[in-house]
């Protein structure tokens, strides 16, 4: 039975996907190291140091049911590693064929690049669901780019804003993302074929042609040399993952200041059941977002792990290598769960405009006090406008008075501004600024994406 709730049957729907967790369970790992076997086999026939009639069989028995799983557990229990019993494995069942497995490789080079191809899986499923909600906020944004709200700061009401600003803001950093995948691949996918201390001596001249090939055969890059103690590519790739659930833990944030029932202005998606409790029949909580931080502050405890695994010794690392498996899979489960319940929220938010409406009006205009000093500063200058717009915040929140009506019984602005002009600047839809540019501009770059 697994122990982390992410592997589970039942506590994994919560933190993980059926998806990903099929890319790194054990079995495929195992199969991803017989693929690299079974490419390296094809490579070196076709270089002439192995015979073709060998690679041709090879590439047959490299098949997980070929293998026996307690005969696996014993090798690795004993000797701490589970190429040798990998290897043994698929030598017996390739016959005599079997005599020309593993040529040249070491137990790292197969292992770390069944990792790479592990890890290549992975960041596509990342990628295509970063755009599924990217194309979800992308439209939020667009629809809702006139819905005025409060801005906050510091948890106060501060300025108008629109909630398509905040979409397009959420939508923001996870456009950075892609561009960060699209970068990183290449140094993530990587072939790692290099021997045992890093120089393919028993290939004699052919080790970087062996090298170039194999990266070829499993669609990979070839490095420019060994990468057995340098890992910044794999702490780079979970260094992103810990990025991309930042953000999303960000969106998940607001979702829940803005759900609380003194504010009301978002709902996650409804479905008959969900975020209930087991004692209060009213209550829906917003179990996505709650998840979403849960399983952010998981992977961002991985990217600890990974940057400290690269302090390795000479030419193979004595524990921090070994400790990289502990973090990479759970790291990547972890994330598409994250963004699984990310593109629930995105897709089927409730938004309430009207709620928006009321708790803009809750201060009775006061929000819109920097308007109003702006537009008296031209004919007070900008201190005496400071003045005479805090004097009117003070009537305002004394009498409880719309601002609008403080400012009108104050002689000094009244002389200045006539009712037309403080309703004008008492509107908070005209005080956005740049709020549709800016939206059109994060809209653009998430379009460009998509081509």
């Amino acid at each position: 039975m697994p122990i982390n709730p992410a592997d589970g049957p039942i506590l994994g729907t919560l933190y993980g996907s059926d998806a990903m967790r099929a890319v790194f369970d054990e079995q495929a790992y195992f199969q991803r190291m017989l693929d690299v076997e079974a490419a390296l086999a094809r490579v070196q026939a076709r270089l002439g140091i192995i015979p073709a009639a060998a690679a041709a069989t090879i590439t047959a028995a490299a098949k997980f049911e070929n293998l026996d799983v307690a005969e696996l557990a014993a090798s690795a229990r004993n000797v701490g590693y589970p190429v040798i019993g990998l290897v043994t494995g698929l030598s017996r069942v390739a016959g005599e064929a079997g005599a020309w497995t593993h040529w040249g490789a070491t137990t790292q080079d197969i292992m770390d690049t069944g990792t790479v191809l592990q890890c290549r899986d992975g960041i596509a499923l990342i990628r295509t669901e970063l755009l599924l909600i990217l194309d979800a906020l992308t439209t939020q944004a667009a629809f809702h780019r006139n819905t005025v709200m409060a801005g906050r700061t510091h948890l106060q009401q501060a300025l108008p804003t629109t909630f398509g600003l905040k979409c397009a803001i959420w939508a923001q950093p996870l456009i950075a993302h892609v561009h960060r995948i699209d970068q990183l691949r290449p140094r993530l996918e990587q072939v790692s074929f290099a021997g045992a201390a890093g120089t393919l001596a028993s290939l004699g001249d052919q080790g970087i042609a062996v090298m170039e090939g194999l990266a070829a055969e499993l669609g990979l890059h070839a490095p420019i040399g060994p990468w057995h103690v340098c890992r910044d590519s794999l702490a780079e790739t979970v260094s992103l993952l810990g990025l991309i659930c930042g953000s999303l833990a960000k969106l998940a944030t607001d979702i829940i200041l803005m759900a609380q029932t003194e504010i009301g202005e978002i709902a996650e998606p409804y479905v008959a059941g969900r975020g209930a409790s087991s004692t209060m029949p009213q209550k829906r909580n917003p179990i996505s977002s709650e998840y979403i931080l849960a399983g952010a502050r998981g992977v961002q405890a991985l990217v600890p792990l990974m940057q400290g695994a690269m302090a390795q010794d000479h030419e193979r690392a004595t524990g921090p290598w070994q400790a990289e498996a502990l973090a990479i899979p759970q790291a990547f489960v972890l994330t598409h769960g994250v963004l699984l319940h990310a593109a629930t929220i995105a897709q089927g938010m409730r938004v309430d405009p009207e709620r928006m409406r009321a708790n803009l009006n809750v201060t009775g205009g006061a929000i819109v006090a920097e308007a109003v000093m702006m537009g008296l500063a031209p004919l007070l200058g900008r201190l005496e406008a400071h003045h005479a717009v805090k004097h009117a915040c003070d009537l305002a929140l004394a009498e409880k008075l719309p601002l609008a009506e403080a400012l009108a019984r104050d002689p000094i602005v009244s002389a200045r501004l006539d009712g037309a002009a403080i309703a004008r600047l008492t509107d908070p839809a005209g005080y956005l600024g740049s709020t549709q540019a800016f939206i059109d501009r994060i809209l653009e770059a998430a379009t460009a994406l998509q081509a």
